[in-house]
């Protein structure tokens, strides 16, 4: 722990959406949600609007439409969030050489070694500053918390949210956490709050009154030592510069235990699919599934399989940690499920088909992937039916010869609508075209700051 507030964690205010939003003058200050749009897709992230209206990240996207049925909904533009993630790091990285990002959107970094703070007033100069920074270069905004532990920092940070900074002394970290609900903790999820609660423990207070020797009693050694730890206000972890990642996970903690058999193979799916989004965002691909399943006596299993070689590939991912289900018990319920590849690499080996397609056929050969099947089977046809219909994603952008950059609002029968605007104009007209209108074309994104280097 330190005695100045020189470790700032910075947050991107709903970063895919903001960005969405600074790029389409049309959608500003109305619900946006980014994710997939398939009818198993999940929302990546939604903007403030959206969240008015109940709408998270993680959810269904049959849950948000529901939810809010009148927002935009776009696929993603990792490519575009990369770039602007890297002008962001770029900026943090000035301040600092030891930089620890923690996704896309997210840092801490420790102002100390960069020499640019010393006590709470310098440290809020500089953290006012990156945000005054961080908003010229991007056009986007970012909370800012500032603490003597990563763990206070990050706390502060959500506080600061949107677009604020809030920086905790050093010495009052027990007093901000006390009356604090458990879930504020790192670690306590729903199913661990639960838990908690059970054993009548629901505030932060309440876990440094019942003593470490209870909570390893009820969570284990690790768990409850760190938990003790924590509950106290204490977290020695160091900023790390950033390294290679080894590997790439999500996982979900449930309200209530998976029973049903079905259900749990749909989640195990589902977390596949984000688990990939994750690690084409990070520009890698993997050899090594990994399955982890909690269960209902917090017992956990870990299962893995090695693939031939890496890939990135949903469809890979999602059977190999089907087969991976298969093995695991789930009777009495599953609290927490989770999909992770390791073994990354920088490259995909393009011939790596599914095990499973792989074990069945022999050495057939390469499978091609799901796009190169369709593409071939609408190539079969093509002399019956005329040419391939070209593939608009809503939100996308795209170039007309005669109106300039747009971007797709939408496509079906034949047609798709795009809305002719820019980040530094007003709200654009739309305009319906043939999908294989050939004065329409794919485009780069544009910058979000008129006269920067497009992102």
């Amino acid at each position: 722990m330190r005695a100045a507030p020189t470790i700032l964690h910075l947050d991107m205010d709903a970063f895919f959406a903001a960005a969405e939003q600074a790029s389409k003058p049309s959608l500003r200050g109305k619900p946006v949600i980014v994710g997939g749009l398939g009818p198993r897709g999940v929302v990546a992230t939604a903007s403030y609007e959206a969240r008015r209206f109940g709408v998270h990240s993680a959810m269904p996207m049959g849950q948000a439409r529901r939810l809010a049925p009148n927002a935009a909904y776009l696929v993603p533009r990792f490519a575009f969030y990369r770039s602007i993630s890297e002008q962001v790091m770029e900026l943090l990285r000035r301040l600092s050489p030891l930089v620890e990002p923690l996704s896309l959107d997210e840092a801490f970094v420790d102002l100390e070694a960069g020499g640019v703070a010393a006590d709470s007033a310098s440290a809020r100069a500089a953290g006012e500053r990156l945000r005054v920074d961080i908003l010229a270069t991007t056009g986007l905004t970012g909370s800012v918390g500032l603490a003597g532990s990563k763990m206070i920092a990050k706390i502060a940070s959500e506080e600061a949210k949107p677009d604020g900074l809030v920086l905790i002394e050093p010495g009052t970290e027990r007093e901000l956490l006390g009356p604090r609900s458990v879930r504020i903790l790192p670690g306590v999820g729903p199913a661990t709050g639960e838990h908690l609660r059970r054993a009548g423990m629901t505030s932060v207070s309440d876990l440094v009154e019942a003593g470490e020797d209870e909570l390893v009693r009820l969570l284990g050694r690790a768990h409850g030592t760190s938990l003790y730890r924590m509950a106290q206000g204490y977290d020695d972890r160091r900023v790390v510069a950033e390294r290679d990642a080894k590997s790439v996970s999500v996982e979900d903690t449930f309200d209530v235990d998976l029973h049903d058999r079905v259900r749990i193979r749909l989640e195990v799916e589902r977390l596949a699919e984000r688990c990939v989004g994750r690690l084409r965002a990070s520009g890698h691909s993997g050899r090594t599934i990994v399955l982890k399943v909690r269960r209902y006596d917090f017992s956990t299993l870990t299962r893995s399989e090695t693939l031939r070689g890496p890939t990135d590939d949903p469809a890979v991912v999602r059977e190999a940690a089907g087969r991976l289900l298969e093995a695991v018990d789930t009777t009495g319920g599953v609290r927490l499920l989770g999909v992770g590849v390791s073994g990354l690499a920088d490259y995909t080996q393009e011939d790596l088909f599914a095990q499973a397609v792989a074990d069945a056929e022999g050495d057939a050969g390469p499978e091609p992937e799901a796009g190169a099947v369709a593409e071939a089977e609408e190539a079969d046809e093509a002399g019956e039916r005329g040419p391939v219909e070209r593939h608009w994603a809503p939100g996308h952008d795209v170039r007309h010869a005669v109106h300039g950059a747009g971007w797709v609002q939408g496509s079906g029968v034949g047609r798709v609508t795009v809305r002719f605007e820019e980040p530094w104009s007003g709200p654009g007209r739309v305009r319906t075209f043939s999908v294989d209108d050939p004065e329409l074309e794919p485009s780069e994104p544009l910058p979000l700051v008129r006269g920067a280097a497009p992102a």
